[in-house]
């Protein structure tokens, strides 16, 4: 029987069945605008195919099995032996097959590729972060491994092949493969050069044998790592096989997976180096000049992993407050309600523009697009990825009870938006960094200020806040304790550029007066209420067909 007293009423269908990029104004926007003509329509192709599984129900599915399910580390088999695997549930192998096969490892080589592949990357993560880790590093590898070009002619096919190929065996066996990295040890964190692994030379050109411990290291099913290790010539980097030309099993030695706060489909392990074989990339001593590319292309993927995170949960909170009846009529008509939106949406189309910008800047790769990512890169990293989990936190509430269940997807988000601001540098990092591009590359500067003079005299507060950053620039005392402060700024103003630039009026009027010109409270949903927000909401509507 029937109980007549739970008929459902006033509940938000799922946002399902749709197209993540098609539906994404600002992210389709900007592929149109930074890929060129001849290219656009193959882009816009693959990116629809990989926004429609994205919002499939099928891909969801995958993302929540996932993080269900997730790894398992198996130090030894039944008979004693130590194997060092760790067990992902099928859906993990779905997700990164389906990512592998979209191109989302491969952007080196490609027309307007760097672009294509953060768009692609910002779609493909709103199904499921943490499987982005190893897609992420994997791509990362390329510019590291270009130091040595008879490595890179070995490994570059390989790390940005189109095809998944799940288990250990020798990689040049396999169709494609992954990578993972190694810095980070326990009593360094991010001050890598007191690593204390070591690295002894052997009879073979290049090769060495590691002896050390590393505190973290990301995706240890890879078929590969780059890591650094103290050789005799000092801190280098080097290219560790999880399985030898022989087929044989390298000394590798999983002690533990980290139990995390989210990223929980993802491995990340402490592994014990015990006469392990590496071979040297790059020169000896200059190990952190060799691997700082690839720690810059994994930064870029935190602020587009960011921009992912935020445009998934903005969309959440718009569709439900699309759908859901308060108060006699559809929640988001309500004018407070309207603000917290708008206010949420102008930060995700703010990170999103900044992230395909640099990607565009990783593609034009002339000498003054470097020197612009030099200090944009820091700044966007830092702020970008602070801002996520604030957003996240903030949709989740527009849905009340109902975002907080596990269920609704935002619980999940909302775990994961920390992550980015943690990995390849906290905050104070790239602060740090952004300071260092000022002190000793002055075209760093040069390159930023030229970005951001394509806008000037559009908007008298963006005027205004770029004539406050050189202020501060001009009095460097005690500067260190102001490094955020600057970050931030540096990154506010180059997004408010950029929205006076490309973004409707009513959206870049609404950033430049809240964000740059301080009409805007501490908390979001403090838009002044003198601004059009309709059309700001209105471009974040995730429409389902």
């Amino acid at each position: 029987m029937a109980a007549t007293t739970h008929t459902v009423t006033n509940q938000v269908p799922p946002l399902v069945g749709h197209d993540v990029f098609a539906t994404d104004r600002v992210l389709s926007e900007a592929v149109e605008r930074h890929v060129e003509p001849g290219v656009l329509p193959v882009a816009l192709e693959e990116l629809g195919e990989l926004g429609r599984a994205a919002g499939s129900a099928q891909a969801q599915e995958w993302g929540a099995q996932a993080n269900a399910h997730p790894p398992v580390l198996r130090t030894h088999d039944r008979y004693g032996h130590r194997v060092d695997e760790v067990e992902f549930h099928p859906a993990w192998h779905r997700l990164l097959g389906h990512a592998v096969s979209a191109g989302l490892t491969d952007a080196w080589g490609r027309p307007a590729g760097h672009v294509r592949r953060a768009a692609g990357f910002l779609v493909w993560t709103q199904a499921e972060a943490g499987h982005g880790c190893p897609l992420s590093m994997t791509h990362a590898a390329v510019p590291a491994l270009r130091t040595d070009p008879e490595l890179a002619a070995v490994w570059e096919p390989l790390l940005t092949s189109h095809t998944y190929v799940e288990g250990l065996r020798n990689p040049h066996e396999k169709a494609g493969v992954l990578f993972g990295m190694g810095m980070t040890e326990k009593q360094g964190g991010s001050d890598v050069r007191s690593n204390t692994t070591r690295a002894e030379p052997l009879s073979g050109e290049g090769a060495y044998v590691l002896t050390g411990h590393k505190w973290f290291c990301s995706a240890p099913m890879s078929d590969g790592f780059l890591v650094l290790a103290r050789a005799p010539g000092g801190l280098s980097c080097f290219l560790v096989p999880r399985v030898l030309p022989d087929g044989t099993r390298n000394v590798f030695l999983i002690q533990r997976l980290k139990d995390k706060l989210g990223n929980r489909s993802n491995a990340s392990a402490e592994v014990e180096f015990d006469g392990t074989w590496a071979r040297l990339v790059g020169e000896e001593g200059r190990g952190v000049r060799t691997i700082i590319e690839m720690v810059a292309a994994t930064r870029l993927d935190c602020v587009v992993g960011s921009a992912g995170l935020m445009r998934q949960a903005v969309a959440q909170a718009v569709h439900h407050s699309v759908y859901r009846d308060v108060f006699g009529g559809p929640l988001i008509d309500k004018p407070l309600m309207r603000n917290v939106l708008a206010d949420l949406a102008l930060e995700s189309e703010a990170a999103t523009v900044l992230a395909m910008r640099l990607a565009a800047a990783y593609d034009a790769d002339t000498e003054a697009e470097r020197a612009f990512l030099r200090l944009a890169l820091p700044a966007a990293k830092y702020w970008v990825t602070k801002r996520c989990t604030a957003v996240v936190g903030e949709a989740l509430e527009c849905l009340g009870g109902n975002g907080y269940v596990e269920e609704s997807g935002l619980p999940r988000l909302l775990r994961e938006a920390p992550l980015n601001s943690i990995w390849e540098g906290s905050g104070n990092v790239q602060a740090l960094d952004v300071l260092r591009a000022l002190r000793r590359e002055p075209q760093a500067l040069d390159g930023f200020l030229r970005e951001v003079g394509k806008a000037r005299g559009a908007d008298h507060r963006l005027d205004a806040a770029i004539k406050g950053l050189l202020t501060e620039l001009a009095d460097l005392d005690g500067v260190e304790g102001r490094a955020r402060r600057l970050a931030e700024r540096f990154a506010l103003v180059l997004q408010g550029s950029l929205l006076v630039r490309w973004a409707p009026p009513e959206v870049a009027d609404t950033f430049c007066a809240s964000r740059l010109g301080g009409d805007w409270g501490a908390a979001f949903g403090t838009l002044p209420h003198s601004l059009d927000l309709a059309l700001v909401v209105a471009r974040a509507r995730p429409a389902v067909a």
